[in-house]
């Protein structure tokens, strides 16, 4: 394998870490009686998600329609589509499901469930329906005692649609970074879900599926009692916001981004490298931790972390190498013009998606994994 021969800035995977990465979560899973339905919006490609499923996940979860496209397309029919199903996008959902796709979709109000269970009554057809909880405050969902949740359910089910379950996701788990706090939030989230679970059950309906989400949360649930499924996603990455947060460590991280220096600001303390924005992306998720890498952790080019160097600036081609605090006045000589480095990423998915495919290397092979795109 030689790495000069890899066109800058590209995306690597180290398999080795993803496989390490893969098996951690299956086994805590398997340990706490839930299937792993895996988010595939972090690495949207075909080979990674089946490294997931050959370790014993259960399914996919993804975040566009095209994504479910493209996997079915794949080989890979048990897919949940985990954003709330905008009435536009009904016909491509239907005409994945009636290619042979087992696709469950997503609301959290009574009109999404109307306009779902009347689009499935005009075209003959049964959707089968999560209804979205929020457990945290962070974003979407019914809250688990809200009176709309059992409306959202009769809706449905009046139009003929299929109640399949609920589903939450903790994403304030991004924000926290004690294990005792994370731990309580996981509990959180599931006792919540699982309430809007019993209550639908309570009141007539079948509600089959118990949904739960997010991967700090996921590494720090010590009792999944009463879900089915969890939908981590980030895990088979990781990056360097899950190193903060503190559920990985930095040698877990299986996603960097190779980058060649192009040249230096001496005076400065600065090597300028190909990978600016445009291959890191815009996110700034540490900025707001306890440690900011700014654009990301430098790397050597065999990926081992240089301390104290970060992509402290970025512009769109262009990415500043600096040191944390201070001036390296002999960066130059440190970093010539030509020579290789890895970044490691603040936010895996938002890295991933500024890339058309991945240079996985495994030992001394090396492969071209192509990556998904598109709604």
């Amino acid at each position: 394998m030689d790495l000069n021969a890899i066109p800058t800035p590209a995306a690597l995977i180290d398999v080795r870490r993803m496989q390490a990465n893969i098996r951690r979560m299956q086994e805590h899973m398997h340990a706490l009686g839930v299937a792993l339905r895996p988010h595939a919006k972090t690495a949207k490609c075909l080979r990674v998600t089946q490294a997931q499923n050959d370790a014993g996940a259960k399914g996919i979860t993804v975040s566009t329609l095209k994504e479910a496209e493209q996997f079915f397309a794949g080989g890979i029919s048990d897919i949940t589509y985990a954003v709330c199903m905008a009435p536009a996008k009904l016909p491509q959902a239907l005409g994945l499901m009636r290619r042979g796709c087992c696709l469950k979709i997503l609301t959290d109000s009574v009109d999404g469930a109307r306009a779902i269970a009347e689009f499935g009554q005009s075209n003959q057809s049964v959707f089968e329906v999560l209804i979205e909880i929020d457990t945290d405050g962070h974003r979407s969902g019914v809250p688990p005692e809200a009176p709309e949740l059992t409306d959202i359910a009769a809706a449905l089910t009046a139009g003929g649609a299929k109640v399949h379950g609920v589903l939450t996701h903790a994403g304030s788990s991004y924000d926290l970074s004690e294990r005792v706090a994370l731990e309580a939030l996981a509990e959180q989230e599931r006792a919540l879900c699982v309430r809007a679970a019993e209550r639908l059950r309570r009141a007539g309906y079948v509600c089959p599926v118990v949904s739960v989400g997010s991967t700090p949360t996921a590494v720090r649930a010590k009792n999944l009692a009463g879900v089915t499924e969890a939908r981590a996603g980030v895990y088979v990455f990781f990056d360097l916001v899950m190193r903060n947060v503190g559920v990985c460590s930095m040698d877990d991280i299986a996603l960097s981004v190779l980058t060649s220096v192009i040249g230096h600001q001496k005076e400065k303390g600065w090597a300028i490298v190909d990978a600016g924005w445009m291959s890191m992306s815009r996110d700034r998720g540490t900025a707001r931790q306890d440690t900011d890498f700014g654009y990301g952790q430098v790397c050597s080019p065999d990926g081992v972390p240089m301390p104290g160097y970060l992509v402290s600036g970025a512009n769109q081609e262009h990415g500043i190498v600096s040191v944390r605090s201070g001036t390296d006045a002999k960066i130059a000589e440190r970093f010539p013009v030509g020579s290789l480095l890895r970044i490691l990423p603040n936010h895996a998915c938002a890295t991933g998606a500024q890339f058309p495919e991945y240079y996985a290397l495994a030992g001394d092979d090396m492969e071209v994994w192509p990556r998904f795109y598109g709604w």
